[in-house]
């Protein structure tokens, strides 16, 4: 019980390595290629997973970057808009705002860092139809370069508000003095909501007149400044600041650094119409995008931040590429070689398959021709000894056709039991009659060869017919000739022919002897065959008719390396 219960866990793993030694032998091209695939496969869906990880690492990225950039954004305006709020009160409290008053408000504010990005501070009083004139005296007395109010109002609007003072007094700022920022619709829009709500707000994208004849987008913020009539308030004016949009956005990124990403900044909505600034060069394709809604002093702002797409993989990609590929080629090779000793295993198992059925068959065709042989000598014997007068006569009669059956053998031996040239089966027996010079031994013949018991069976008949010769006809004396020949009958049969000449004569009422006994009784018989056997006084003459048979080969030094190279097909 206990032996085969261990037996089966080993019978298991030896069934399982034997299916996986079929598979290395049946597709020893695919299963290397088919294993390669597999892992190029698993490499790649890990390439997708850690660039699906890195995009949205990424994205996670950009949205935080955007957050902060956004906070900038706002942390810039609130600045500017707390110093305005400051100066509405300021200037409220005034009953007249002077320009000197007003200059020195503005560089009393010490503005710092924070309010960088603006172009300055500035006052736009309101101008109704009948204070224009007072309003031109008064920008002649203040303003450093001749001005005006411009455009000139065509009566379809309540008032005017036009650029009275703004400081730092600069070339640019001059520029804009006298021109009245309600005639413009985006700037009116902002001023009617900034006293609508009495907060600063910022207006659309417009070009700033600081520009002169130059497009660089900008934007305003204004905060109303009102005075009180008559238990109400009425609008006084706007204290403002005018912004270059590139300059705001790059203040803004000083305190958040964009790193890579592009910025761009609209008014309103997200589209190239209203696009304020850009840090950088907008490409073709973007690999991601993000969009955030920026408040900036009670107007909609778009921010959108973005990330050029990469030419190449990332860094962990690539080193899983070729990590992949070198695991990918280890294993194609290290299969292939297991591919290639499994081939040469089977073929060394089928090598001894082989040979071991070719030992069965060669074992089972000895014993049948042992025992042939022995059947043969038993009727040889019982032959010499009805023949022979005494033991002397019998031992050398039955030596030397013992002797004949063993040469016929030692060609058999020679042709692992193969096939034996017929012309091989006679020059063995009749070689000690060749060499000499008293008579003449004629072979003719074509290749032909015999079947191992056919060929027992001619060269018995061989020596019998020479041992007669040598006593008794052209063998016994010089000048006696004799001739062997043989021709196909048709594929299967072949004719052997024995004659004499030359020899005494052969005697009419001579008896029937041992070697006539031998040759039609037990030749005969093997071959299946009939004899013919005429003792014609010039001469005895043997007709044997013989079987041409195939027989089955037997590979007792197969090339075992041309085994091994006849590999399965894919």
């Amino acid at each position: 019980m206990k032996a085969s219960i261990m037996e089966f866990p080993v019978s298991k793993a030896s069934a399982k390595r034997s299916r996986t030694k079929r598979w290395l032998v049946h597709y020893p091209r695919a299963l290397p290629a088919g294993i390669f695939v597999l892992v190029a496969a698993i490499t790649i869906l890990s390439i997708f997973a850690i660039e699906r990880s890195e995009a949205q690492r990424a994205t996670a990225q950009l949205h935080s970057r955007t957050t902060a950039i956004a906070s900038a954004l706002e942390r810039r305006a609130n600045a500017s808009s707390a110093y305005l709020r400051a100066g509405a009160a300021l200037l409220a409290s005034l009953e007249v705002v002077e320009a000197g008053r007003f200059r020195r408000f503005v560089s009393e504010l010490r503005l710092d860092a924070d309010y960088r990005g603006a172009e300055g501070i500035g006052w736009a009083q309101v101008v109704r139809p009948s204070q224009i004139g007072a309003f031109n005296e008064l920008l002649a007395a203040t303003a450093p370069l001749p001005a005006q109010l411009y455009p000139v109002p065509s009566g379809q609007q309540p008032y005017s508000v036009p650029v009275t003072y703004l400081q730092p007094d600069t070339e640019r700022n001059r520029r804009a003095l006298g021109f009245d920022m309600y005639s413009e619709s985006v700037r009116r829009a902002a001023m009617d909501e900034a006293e609508r709500s009495a907060r600063p707000t910022a207006s659309g994208k417009v070009v700033l007149r600081q520009e002169g004849s130059g497009e660089e987008p900008g934007f305003l913020i204004y905060m109303p400044v009102f005075e009180a009539v008559g238990g109400g308030r009425q609008l006084r004016g706007f204290i403002y600041s005018p912004f270059n949009a590139n300059d705001f956005l790059s203040s803004a990124l000083e305190l958040e650094d964009a790193g890579s990403y592009g910025v761009s900044l609209y008014s309103g909505s997200a589209d190239e119409a209203n696009l304020l600034a850009r840090t950088y060069s907008q490409v073709e394709q973007e690999r991601q995008r993000h969009t955030e809604t920026v408040n900036i002093a009670n107007a909609p702002f778009v921010l959108q931040v973005s990330q050029a797409n990469p030419d190449v993989l990332s860094g962990l990609s690539m080193a899983t590429i070729i990590f992949g590929l070198l695991v990918a080629s280890l294993l194609m090779l290290v299969v292939r070689m297991l591919t290639q000793q499994a081939i040469e295993d089977e073929a060394s198992i089928h090598w001894f398959a082989e040979q071991a059925s070719i030992r069965n068959s060669l074992t089972r065709e000895l014993n049948h021709r042992v025992k042939n042989t022995l059947a043969n000598v038993l009727s040889i014997i019982a032959l010499t000894r009805r023949r022979a007068d005494d033991v002397t006569s019998f031992a050398d009669g039955l030596d030397g056709r013992i002797r004949a059956l063993s040469a016929t053998h030692d060609l058999l031996t020679k042709s692992d039991w193969g096939t034996t040239p017929i012309r091989s089966v006679v020059s063995a027996e009749l070689l000690p009659y060749e060499q000499g010079t008293e008579h003449v031994v004629e072979i003719e013949g074509p290749d032909i060869a015999l079947a191992p018991n056919d060929a027992l069976s001619l060269g018995l008949a061989m020596h019998e017919l020479a041992t007669n010769a040598a006593k008794y006809g052209a063998l016994s004396q010089t000048g006696g000739k004799v001739e062997i020949s043989w021709t196909l009958l048709d594929d299967d049969l072949v004719k052997v022919t024995w004659k004499e000449s030359g020899g005494p004569p052969v005697a009419p009422d001579r008896g029937r002897g041992f070697g006539t006994d031998l040759i039609e009784r037990i030749v005969a018989n093997e071959l299946r065959n009939p004899v013919k056997l005429d003792f014609d006084p010039a001469g005895v003459r043997c007709e044997l008719t013989i079987p041409v048979r195939q027989p089955s080969e037997f590979a007792m030094r197969a090339n075992k390396a041309e085994m091994r190279s006849a590999k399965p097909e894919d």
